[in-house]
């Protein structure tokens, strides 16, 4: 962290089939050790993948599964004298989808069988038709600050 000035976020420039941003930062999170064209792939497969299985077009589907998944409010610990509270908070945009990102990344990393693509797809799928181990997780979040809301005076 710079001493002296703020640091700027960097300009995302948009992937190169479907010239969109938010897909583009998806290739960048889904990366492993540096290997973005591998990441590229996997992403431009599971969208072939959407093509024919809704009447939308792969691109509306990615986004609309995205915006499934995000949360509205998570749980963060506070601690007041000598005990824990799980305080409900509010979640900024960009938070919002790193973590509907990371999720279902997460989530399509942990489904069996066939390859990352297919895998990421089918996530997408469910995702996009509010199911699946990505939207469960944040029906899960939602469930646990609802039921901490008796706390949200202690939020800072």
């Amino acid at each position: 962290m710079p001493r002296r000035q703020i640091v700027g976020r960097r300009e995302l420039r948009p992937d190169a089939k479907y010239g969109n941003i938010t897909l583009s930062r998806f290739i960048s999170r889904l990366m492993v050790h540096g290997k973005k064209s591998t990441a590229t792939r996997v992403v431009y497969e599971a969208m072939s993948f959407l093509s024919g299985k809704t009447d939308k077009t792969e691109l509306e589907v990615f986004l609309k599964a995205i915006d499934n998944v995000k949360p509205v409010a998570e749980v963060k610990s506070r601690r007041v004298g000598g005990s824990t509270y799980q305080v409900p908070v509010e979640v900024r945009e960009s938070r919002r989808e790193a973590l509907s990102m990371r999720w279902l990344i997460a989530a399509a990393r942990n489904r069996s069988g066939r390859s990352m693509g297919q895998k990421l797809g089918a996530e997408l799928l469910d995702a996009f038709n509010s199911t699946g181990s990505a939207f469960k997780k944040k029906e899960d979040t939602h469930r646990m600050a609802e039921a901490n809301k008796a706390f949200a005076h202690y939020r800072w």
